[in-house]
């Protein structure tokens, strides 16, 4: 049997040597086409052999061969093969091992000349199906085994990714679809390469795709898409970015409208969620910055995507791992989004009466029977809800106080009390890390949980909550337990000292804690050591010293004497060692392989890193230095104060300064006003005086040459002032009148030369239309003779005519045959002008027909005279053949000598005769 196998690989490897020596050196093609064919079907039996040989020369063919398809498909097809690990042959891990290898081996050859990728890419561009399906297919499985080296020799080369994203236009579904899985490989972490795919509008010719398949009810189709999309949206703030401002939100809704009967989903179909799901999660993902994910749940809200998701959640019939999936998508959309909590809060399950949704997820949560996935997606989904938001803290903890409890109705905090004293330690934790988030960074519900009263049994006083969790505590209930208490107790008391006084007032807490710290428990309950470490110091670092018998100094004497300062912070420092710690440290979702393992609070893990620190350095500070850090305290708050009040005086007097600098600058706006106001005035009042100055001299000589004329007429005349200036008004009153006629004089005047004129010019034209008049009559006379001349010559033609051809008289009636006769002539006449303008047709076409066929007749002639010129030519050839032939001692019959030359001397006489006729 291993004879027959070596001996068979060794024929196989020398037809392979055969095959590659014709691909090589055939000049052929259809041989080269033959010998890569051959080393296709080669290629799957014996992958080592041909990879080793062949691929050099399978590369040279990409290359030489562009023109031939189909030995071009041969040669992808064989690359592919050599290539590619085959993962549906059902293998060995020792034969799978082999095979991975060599298929890298092959790679790292093929990769070697990066002008190969190049190469490949190009060939893409072909449209021919036997060239393009399997470059995609050789191009995918490059990228499978050498991601990096192809992503960056894609990434430099010119266009190289708008060519891989033309196969998702491509008519046939089996390159398209070959294109996708080709374009997961090409984004998988390269978030360069994702930017340039999601630029050349991959986002929207995917959703189109998803779209035309069916969407969620679609087929692998869709799930290729979808998980390209989450390629290049996952940890991507930019295509995020893009995605959102393209609006490519809103087109996600109608993947979640299901119906009312959701029976018989297809097991594609919960997998086309699970990845829509997905794809949500990833745009509202706590790790996004706040902004960007702040920004995606706005828009998830406001197309309607939150209430779709929210109807899931309550319709009936859902399959439970896409119930759970999208509790905790809902979970991220609603987180840290006050619009969203609050719609969230609003929301009612389908029930009868309708109950919170939020009840109905915490009664799943706190249910044992439920699915562990399902519940921690409920507490996720809880935490969620309450994260920064302090409004549904307070609705949550107004469930548990008495004025708030309705007995007709569960609530929230009924649910969360039952769980966290319930007979399953799963529900106590998941109650106690759920009521934990009500208190986070809430001072105010700190301090109203304090009012909780628990009424434990009949005939007993009631108890506070805290003091019922320390009671389940010192009971030595399961580890799971007791952290999930421990965690809500650091969680309320922390930054609470009225909640710090709560705790010690007990008298049994304190020596529990020192208790618990001092033993030497297993492995286990080091956990639960370092926890109550915890809580004891954070009762040191947040007390106010109002206990006498619990101040921070006697409560680290304690410390010191019955655990010891060393002792106490190795304790401390378990915690953030656990291994546990730190993978609930990594992300807010609580996610656990096994509820055992259900330990630590994301947000728990955050007040740990915070107060282990300051609790280490409280512990072991002395007295004295308590002493001076409240001496430094005080005088720090004293120099706060003082800093307050200057800090006040100066911001008083900013605001007095302020208020000047506007008082001056309005000030000095009116000053410049007034500035103005005065130069214009002082302009005016200068050109008053200069005014003044010029009526002033002319008033002097006015005066002068008045009071001498005067004086002159008062001594000649003796007239009075008065008398004088009556004779100047009555002299002044008759030039005015003087002036007035005058004007009206003028004015008669021109009007009657005006109509002078006129009349003037109206005598001429009347005589002119007179002269034309005349002229007109007498030529109107001249015309009317010539008429009656000619009509009396044509009556003297008529009647010669009569007398001359009738020598009887005729009556007019007799002249009717003549006026017939001669209207049958003028037809005629007519008649015959068209027979002429036909003949005249006619005589043109034949005369173009003629010139036709005497051209044609030319073009004969020319053609039958190359013909002879030809058959000269030949003749001449053979003559000298013959010729040649007697010079060689051939013998040449005579007769076909004679027969040669008559037939030549015959054409040449044809010739001849021809030439005369032409001639003639």
């Amino acid at each position: 049997m291993t004879t027959e196998s070596s001996s068979g690989v060794k024929s196989g490897g020398g037809n392979i040597h055969k095959l590659c020596d014709r691909v090589a050196s055939s000049t052929l093609l259809e041989d080269r086409r033959d010998a890569v064919r051959a080393l296709k079907s080669l290629s799957k039996k014996y992958r080592l052999e041909v990879g080793t040989q062949a691929m050099d020369h399978l590369v040279h063919i990409l290359q030489t061969d562009r023109s031939d398809s189909e030995i071009l498909g041969y040669a992808l097809d064989t690359l592919y093969n050599i290539i590619c690990n085959d993962e549906e042959e059902e293998q060995d891990e020792n034969a799978q091992k082999q095979e991975e290898d060599l298929g890298v081996l092959f790679t790292d050859k093929f990769l070697g000349d990066s002008e190969n990728v190049t190469l490949l890419l190009t060939l893409l561009e072909e449209f021919d199906f036997h060239v393009r399906w399997p470059g995609v297919k050789l191009l995918t499985a490059l990228l499978k085994n050498q991601c990096n080296q192809v992503q960056g020799v894609i990434l430099v080369s010119p266009m190289g990714v708008s060519r891989l994203m033309d196969l998702l236009a491509d008519s046939r579904e089996v390159i398209r679809n070959d294109g996708l899985l080709l374009l997961q490989q090409l984004t998988k972490g390269n978030a360069a390469i994702q930017k340039i795919v999601a630029f050349e509008n991959a986002f929207e010719r995917l959703l189109d795709i998803i779209t035309e398949e069916g969407s969620s009810d679609g087929g692998i189709v869709v799930e290729d898409c979808l998980l390209l999309l989450v390629n290049l949206l996952k940890n991507n703030s930019s295509n995020q970015n893009f995605f959102k401002e393209g609006s490519y939100i809103q087109r996600m809704k109608p993947w979640f409208e299901v119906g009312d009967d959701n029976s018989g989903w297809s097991a594609q179909k919960v997998t086309n969620l699970h990845l829509m799901l997905q794809l949500v999660r990833v745009m509202v993902s706590p790790v996004n910055s706040p902004g960007a994910t702040s920004s995606c749940q706005k828009s998830m809200y406001q197309c309607g995507l939150l209430q779709q998701l929210c109807t899931i959640l309550m319709a009936t019939g859902v399959p439970a791992d896409i119930l759970t999936e999208t509790i905790n998508t809902v979970s991220e959309v609603i987180r840290g989004s006050q619009i969203n909590q609050d719609y969230f809060a609003s929301v009612n399950a389908p029930s009868n009466p309708p109950r919170p949704a939020i009840v109905v997820l915490l009664m799943s949560m706190v249910n044992e029977r439920q699915p562990f996935v399902l519940r921690c997606a409920v507490l996720y989904c809880f935490q969620c809800f309450l994260y920064k938001n302090q409004k549904g803290q307070g609705e949550i903890v107004a469930t548990l106080l008495p004025s708030t409890i309705d007995a007709n109705s569960i609530s929230a905090g009924q649910l969360l009390c039952g769980g966290l004293f319930s007979a399953d330690s799963l529900s106590n934790w998941c109650a106690a890390v759920a009521l934990a988030h009500a208190l986070q960074d809430n001072l105010t519900q700190k301090e109203q949980l304090l009012r909780v009263q628990l009424a434990t049994s009949l005939g007993k006083p009631p108890v506070s909550l805290l003091q019922q969790c320390t009671n389940i505590l010192s009971q030595g209930s399961k580890v799971q337990t007791r952290v999930g208490l421990l965690m809500l107790l650091c969680t309320w008391i922390s930054n609470c000292p009225i909640a710090v006084t709560h705790f010690l007032h007990n008298q049994e807490n304190v020596p529990f804690l020192t208790g618990q710290i001092s033993e030497n428990l297993g492995e286990d309950e080091r956990l639960v050591q370092g926890l109550c470490a915890l809580l004891l110091g954070i009762c040191i670092y947040y007390n106010d010293n109002s206990l006498e018998n619990y101040t921070k100094e006697k409560l680290k004497q304690l410390i010191e004497k019955r655990i010891g300062k060393e002792n106490f912070v190795e304790k401390l420092g378990f915690v953030t060692k656990h291994e546990l710690y730190s993978r609930a440290a990594q992300k807010p979702q609580p996610v656990f392989p096994s509820p055992e393992q259900m330990l630590f609070d994301h947000e728990f893990t955050k007040l740990v890193k915070e107060l282990e620190g300051v609790i280490t350095k409280a512990v072991h500070k002395t007295s004295e230095e308590e002493k001076k850090e409240e001496e430094v305290k005080k005088t720090l708050e004293q120099h706060d104060s003082i800093v307050i009040q200057y800090k006040d005086l100066i911001r008083d007097q900013d605001t007095q300064i302020q208020e000047l600098r506007e008082q001056v600058s309005t000030l000095s706006l009116n000053s410049e006003q007034m500035q103005n106001q005065i130069t214009q005035q002082q302009s005016q009042i200068q050109q008053h005086k200069d005014q003044y100055n010029i009526l002033k001299l002319k008033l002097g000589k006015d005066s002068q040459g008045l009071s001498s004329s005067q004086g002159e007429g008062a001594h000649v005349n003796g007239l009075h002032s008065e008398e004088l200036s009556q004779l100047r008004e009555e002299v002044e009153e008759l030039r005015r009148q003087h002036t007035l006629q005058h004007t009206q004089l003028s004015d008669k005047d021109s009007l009657i030369n005006t109509l002078v004129f006129t009349a003037g010019c109206s005598h001429q034209e009347v005589e002119s239309l007179r002269s034309r008049v005349q002229a007109q009559c007498a030529e109107i006379s001249q015309l009317q003779t010539e008429r009656l001349e000619l009509i009396r010559r044509a009556e003297a033609v008529v009647s010669c005519y009569i007398q001359t051809c009738c020598p009887t008289s005729l009556s007019p009636r007799s002249l009717l045959p003549l006026q017939e006769e001669c209207r049958g002539l003028r037809e005629g006449h007519a008649g015959l002008e068209q027979q002429l303008a036909s003949a005249q047709s006619t005589v043109a076409i034949e005369q173009t027909e003629k010139t036709k066929l005497q051209q044609e007749v030319q073009e004969s002639k020319k053609e039958q005279d190359d013909l002879l010129m030809l058959l000269a030519d030949q003749d001449q050839k053979i003559l000298n053949l013959k010729q040649r032939l007697r010079d060689l001692g051939e013998t040449i019959d005579e007769d076909e000598d004679e027969l040669d030359a008559r037939d030549q001397f015959g054409e040449d006489d044809d010739d001849d005769d021809e030439d005369e006729d032409n001639n003639d």
